[in-house]
């Protein structure tokens, strides 16, 4: 059977939620993040809509660096609960189609629809699925096929806002050579000036370097952008997870160590991450603390616990623990502080 793989991903999706349910957003740029504090706030863009991104807004762009570029934009904190919640109905829609499924992020998923036998059925499922969740959750989505993950998600990249691209196996290499190498997952920022440094810019300029130096620049990452910008991926779906993590981060409006707003602040993060914990009903095994100090040097540790468990003072004293251990390493102020729990 020929394996054919969809990607499909939402479109601006936390920014999309928030004008689905305030429709008079629609019509003006839309930040979703930090609190700006009228350009001093000290956090990040989570995402933005189509109309802020005209503005040179982006997700990750620091918060106070979006109110300058458009102070009259909507600025609304991530509602993650909320976001969780239209997450699970819209996946409950793609089990409709297809029982193996790997949920990657919130807003993303890939689909083994080989079962379709050929493209041209395969694209008329992905139509069906993208209209299903536009009348059911009113919102838009993005969609990509191909014969493996890498060409899949590549080819919904290119078809945003809103689009469709298919890519069948004799349309692989003629798809891929033009591109830039950015578009590999895989390459980024550093990756790519490496490569551009010796004049590689587009994947067909890639090809031409050997296994064996990229190898030598970039040790087995080099074999796998090897094999990537030949359009091959052998990695099966893995469906065993359907929501692999849950977390909260805070990013603190001064650098501190002062131990009373940091353990306060840690409190509510706990409280917050198990919130969503039980709103998915679901146990966790790993708990991971993430401490940024001044200077945007970010550390983590993790803990894996000897059996599944949902009892919240467990994830209070195992998490404390590990905060501790990360503040009695550095003494530098800190900036942001984090948890994260693997669940199962």
């Amino acid at each position: 059977m020929e394996k054919i793989i969809l990607h499909i991903d939402m479109d601006y999706f936390f920014a999309q939620v928030e004008e689905r349910e305030n429709p008079r957003f629609k019509e003006k740029p839309l930040v979703v993040g930090a609190d700006p504090k009228e350009g001093k706030g000290r956090g990040v863009v989570s995402t933005c809509n189509y109309l802020a991104r005209e503005y040179g807004i982006h997700s990750a762009l620091p918060i106070s660096k979006a109110y300058e570029l458009c102070p009259k934009a909507v600025f609304l904190p991530v509602n993650m609960e909320l976001y969780q919640k239209v997450s699970e109905k819209i996946m409950e829609i793609l089990a409709k189609y297809s029982k193996t499924i790997e949920q990657v992020s919130i807003d993303e998923a890939y689909l083994d629809i080989s079962f379709a036998n050929n493209y041209k059925k395969a694209e008329s499922i992905t139509k069906k699925i993208k209209k299903e969740v536009l009348e059911k959750e009113k919102l838009t989505s993005t969609a990509g096929i191909g014969p493996n993950k890498l060409i899949a998600k590549i080819a919904s990249s290119l078809a945003k806002p809103d689009g469709f691209l298919k890519v069948e196996p004799p349309e692989v290499q003629k798809f891929l050579n033009p591109l830039d190498i950015k578009k590999i997952p895989g390459i980024g920022p550093k990756t790519a000036v490496k490569l551009q440094a010796i004049g590689v810019n587009k994947i067909k300029e890639l090809k031409k370097i050997s296994k064996i130096k990229l190898k030598n620049m970039f040790g087995v990452v080099g074999e796998i952008i090897h094999e990537r910008a030949r359009g091959i991926d052998e990695e099966e779906l893995s469906s065993e997870e359907i929501i692999k993590s849950i977390g909260q981060e805070h990013t603190f409006e001064k650098d501190t160590r002062d131990p009373e707003i940091i353990l306060d602040t840690f409190e509510k993060l706990i409280e917050e991450v198990d919130r969503g914990r039980a709103s998915a009903n679901f146990a966790f095994k790993t708990i991971t603390v993430i401490c940024r100090f001044q200077g945007f040097e970010t550390h983590t540790k993790s803990k894996t616990l000897k059996e599944s468990t949902q009892n919240l003072e467990i994830l209070k004293k195992e998490s404390k623990k590990l905060l501790l251990r990360l503040l009695l390493e550095s003494k530098k102020l800190v900036r942001l502080v984090g948890l994260r729990v693997k669940i199962c």
